[in-house]
């Protein structure tokens, strides 16, 4: 009878819930990276280097830092359906400014390359909370034994929003109309479906299981008491506060190998279409072959991520995939053939994807309540702020030697400092065995 509970409930969880979060990560993630596409005309429109380039790039992470913590914060205390929908509509706003940039610098006096700067801040501090506020959202909704696989469904939008984003990025860039040109028109028509999300978020996302009307009143009992029992476990070893959370050694472990992760996927993907442009490529075959290293990364990503559900273990999956990561953008770096150099990304994209949802279930069972939200807040934003180290690394050095060989090497290196963080660090064998125990009393 459980059982049959238990299936009905996650399965309407899943068909519900997941769905609808992918494409608000999709279009969530699209204009957070679509400026690498603008940036092959943007770059000579604006008259930005590029370490210019890579400098606003990064910047976005500075102002998601910044703002990380107190937006998840606010969105436990307000809802996550109301607080995701502002966040959405506000960085859909933000990303539509990029294609008038001009004509602020023009009104403000400001140069392109300050105005430049200044969106990509505003960008980062309106969308600061999106992710972690999902992870936690989800903590709400399915007991950890599915949090791995249902972490890895939603973090398809990634790979997905690359995917079909890619192309759809080449082919903007071949408009023009009404004063604007292609660059400008990808800023504007990437960044009006977030907005559209966003109000359709108010409408169909509810806070709590309790508060969803497609749930019978036995399977939201069960959701309810399997979350309250996983949670008494976790207390019962241990339980530290929102400010012990903050300073934990295993929570600033973990931001280190987030950092090192997200300094090897961002260094790579800003400048991605510039590494296939450099091919002798169109602005079309740059999108679709930008898709390439994406699609491998979502079939990795299900597969690596299904498999540590499995076993119960994620310390040593995840090295293995940032030493995949690092190998394939290290080797990629070395080598001149671009039939081996989009083969090694592809490789590297393997692993750089499968990394998150077999990473994220790690903090999640050290922290609870509202030090979960905190936590695993500072884990992303400290770890975010590599997104800003990575592209200006590869910036300034590509102006530095007129290649990415060094800054490709530069992040492989990273890549293997996050594998050997991820195999020290220690979470307690019990509740990873706890979480992979049914529950028994309902």
């Amino acid at each position: 009878m459980t059982d049959n509970v238990e299936k009905r409930a996650i399965g309407k969880m899943m068909r519900r819930l997941i769905p609808f979060l992918i494409l608000c990560y999709f279009v969530a993630y699209l204009d957070r990276v679509n400026v690498g596409f603008a940036k092959l005309h943007m770059n000579a429109a604006l008259g930005l280097s590029e370490a210019a380039y890579g400098l606003g790039a990064g910047l976005f992470f500075i102002g998601y830092f910044f703002f990380e913590v107190p937006s998840n914060i606010l969105l436990e205390r307000f809802g996550a359906r109301r607080w995701i929908a502002r966040i959405m509509i506000s960085w859909g706003i933000v990303s539509a400014a990029f294609a008038f940039i001009p004509s602020m610098s023009a009104a403000t006096g400001l140069s392109n390359e300050w105005i430049f700067y200044f969106l990509r801040l505003l960008l980062g501090a309106c969308e600061a909370g999106f992710f972690p506020g999902i992870i936690f959202y989800l903590t709400l909704w399915f007991p950890s034994v599915y949090r791995a696989r249902v972490i890895s469904l939603f973090m398809l939008a990634i790979p997905i929003s690359s995917i079909i984003g890619s192309p759809i990025s080449g082919l903007l860039l071949n408009l023009s109309g009404l004063g604007l040109h292609g660059w400008q028109w990808l800023f504007v028509l990437e960044a009006l479906p977030s907005v559209l999300v966003g109000f359709a978020v108010l409408i169909l996302l509810p806070d709590f299981p309790r508060q969803a009307h497609w749930l019978r009143p036995d399977e939201i009992k069960w959701i309810q008491t399997t979350l309250d029992f996983e949670r008494q476990q976790t207390e019962a070893v241990e339980h530290i506060s929102v400010l012990q959370s903050l300073t934990d050694s295993r929570v600033l472990a973990c931001a280190l190998v987030y950092f090192c992760l997200n300094a090897a996927s961002y260094g790579v993907a800003f400048f991605l279409p510039t590494i296939i442009k450099a091919f002798g490529v169109t602005d079309t075959q740059t999108g679709l072959i930008a898709a390439l290293p994406f699609i491998f990364g979502a079939i990795g990503m299900v597969l690596l991520g299904r498999h540590s559900d499995q076993t119960g273990e994620r310390r040593y999956h995840v090295a293995a995939a940032l030493t995949l990561a690092a190998v394939g953008i290290g080797l990629a770096g070395l080598v001149s053939s671009p039939v081996l150099i989009v083969a090694l990304l592809c490789l590297a994209q393997i692993g750089v994807s499968s990394v998150p949802p077999m990473f994220w279930p790690m903090p999640a069972s050290i922290l609870t309540g509202a030090s979960a939200a905190a936590g695993i807040a500072a884990i992303n934003s400290l770890g975010n702020l590599s997104g800003f180290a990575g592209p200006f690394a590869m910036g300034y050095l590509k102006d530095l030697t007129g290649g990415f060989t060094a800054g490709l090497l530069l992040l492989a290196v990273i890549g293997l400092i996050g594998a050997l963080v991820t195999i020290r660090l220690r979470i307690d064998p019990v509740l990873e065995r706890s979480a992979r125990q049914p529950v028994l009393a309902h």
